[in-house]
């Protein structure tokens, strides 16, 4: 569906993308993550034929952005960051507008608006001034002129920047029904998002790829270790740090945030082997009060914060 070949984007002296290149199929939903000034947002402008790139090209279907930009623009629906509305006029209005612009008949025009209401949830505020609404219907008017045209591919700058969790859970809602028919980029700070919403992952760092999978797998490559999360009653940390470092495995045991009267820590297992068994007969020989035995999962929180960090 989309291919990026060996894309890179200067400003002036800056490198924003930096020779990037991997492939979107067809209905699927793609996060792009990244830290602030990533490159995320230029990437989208190029693929959305609103900048050029310095080297490199993005291939979607038959078409080349070099070459066919109008024929790109025609297939791909974008809602930016800031959503391109316009404030005094009522949501109706503007949706005929956004209908006009892209060619809509009249017949045709009256029956998308209509279905964009209802799959958009905005049915109750068709006849308000934009000005007037919330922040989370605002972003729902901007999706929905993003979907006038029917678009086979939706580009989702932080569609829910700035949103309430209600209206978070709302629009997340609304983009996972739009992608059982479209192929769709969500690029997102919100890394519970990508994870309840995205087929796949492509994590950028200073304009360059770190990561590209599915969420589960990303979860998996990334080493082997894992954390087991204690928590003990009046325990004593040095005793315990002694002795489950001596555990065959075990990589680090650190103090965690625990409550009043409640010691907690976090062991670090090195090994892809399960070493709970070993760790709960050192604490019964101990005969020390446990309270929590938990083996935590990689977020991808973690993960992220491992791949964008500063080196």
């Amino acid at each position: 569906m989309i291919k990026v070949e060996n894309l890179t984007k200067y400003y002036g002296e800056i490198c924003a993308v930096n020779d990037i290149g991997f492939e979107i199929r067809r209905g699927e939903i793609l996060g792009l993550l990244g830290p602030n000034g990533a490159g995320k947002t230029t990437f989208m402008r190029i693929l959305t034929c609103y900048l050029n790139p310095s080297a490199g090209t993005i291939q979607v279907k038959d078409f080349n952005i070099r070459e066919h930009p109008l024929a790109i623009k025609k297939l791909i629906g974008y809602l930016p960051e800031n959503a391109p509305l316009y404030p005094d006029m009522l949501v109706f209005d503007y949706l005929q507008y956004v209908a006009d612009i892209r060619g809509l008949d009249r017949e045709t025009k009256r029956r998308r608006i209509d279905q964009l209401a209802a799959t958009c949830s905005i049915q109750e505020v068709m006849h308000q001034p934009i000005a007037e609404l919330s922040k989370g219907y605002k972003q729902r008017v901007g999706l929905a002129q993003a979907m006038m045209g029917d678009p086979e591919i939706l580009v989702l700058d932080e569609p829910t920047s700035g949103l309430d969790p209600n209206q978070i859970i709302e629009i997340r809602e609304i983009i996972k029904k739009i992608g059982k028919e479209k192929t769709i980029i969500l690029s997102t700070h919100i890394l519970s998002e990508a994870e309840a919403t995205c087929d796949r992952v492509v994590i950028i760092h200073k304009g360059r790829i770190v990561a590209d999978s599915p969420i589960e797998d990303l979860k998996q490559s990334l080493g082997k270790e894992s954390v087991i999360a204690l928590a003990f009653r009046n325990g004593d940390f040095a005793a315990v740090q002694n002795t489950l470092s001596r555990i065959a495995g075990v990589a680090a045991v650190e103090k965690a945030e625990g409550g009043d009267g409640v010691l907690a820590v976090n062991v670090t297992c090195k090994t892809g082997e399960d070493i709970r068994d070993l760790i709960y007969r050192s604490i019964r020989a101990q005969d020390w009060l446990l309270l929590e035995f938990v083996q935590q999962t990689r977020s991808l929180e973690n993960i992220f914060r491992e791949l964008t960090r500063e080196k």
